[in-house]
């Protein structure tokens, strides 16, 4: 059941405008010194622009081999719990006024929906995983799968 379920939560293409900002900025207040310091300004700027964007739209969701992988973090699937998937005003709801500070959150706003996944395992003081993702159904159905078949693994390994 290898690679149910993956995701990559790129930033909207209008951000990108964010890069040409930055390079024209730079190289206006570069432009007193010379023409070259604002061309290079100008490059500079739109690539680290590009870089920061490429950077924070580079975080991935996703469910292989018994885990749900999100961001930084790693979850086997049998510490996991009930999914709920979130509609655009309950995301807004999970991720302010109602957000517990010890859940971990794979939050990009610019995602108007989630999925709220339940953290089961005693040992692990995290409440729930909070992940804006574009398909929290498919996202929900995977773990579902993803646990269905660690639970048939078990199983299969018990009658030998």
């Amino acid at each position: 059941m290898e690679g149910m379920y993956e995701e990559r939560l790129t930033v909207p293409r209008s951000w990108w405008l964010l890069s040409v900002a930055l390079g024209l900025s730079l190289a206006l207040i570069l432009l007193r010194f010379s023409g070259m310091a604002a061309l290079v300004g100008l490059v500079v700027g739109v690539a680290a622009g590009a870089a920061a964007l490429s950077s924070y739209g580079s975080a991935r969701i996703r469910v292989v081999q018994g885990s749900l992988v999100a961001g930084q973090a790693r979850v086997p699937v049998s510490a996991l719990g009930a999914a709920e998937v979130l509609n655009p005003k309950e995301a807004v709801a999970w991720r302010s006024v109602k957000a517990d500070p010890r859940a971990f959150m794979l939050l990009r706003s610019y995602v108007p929906t989630a999925l709220k996944v339940e953290v089961t395992d005693p040992a692990d003081p995290t409440p729930y995983l909070y992940l804006s993702t574009r398909s929290p159904q498919k996202l929900a159905d995977a773990l579902a799968g993803a646990a269905a078949g660690r639970g048939a693994e078990r199983g299969a390994a018990r009658e030998r």
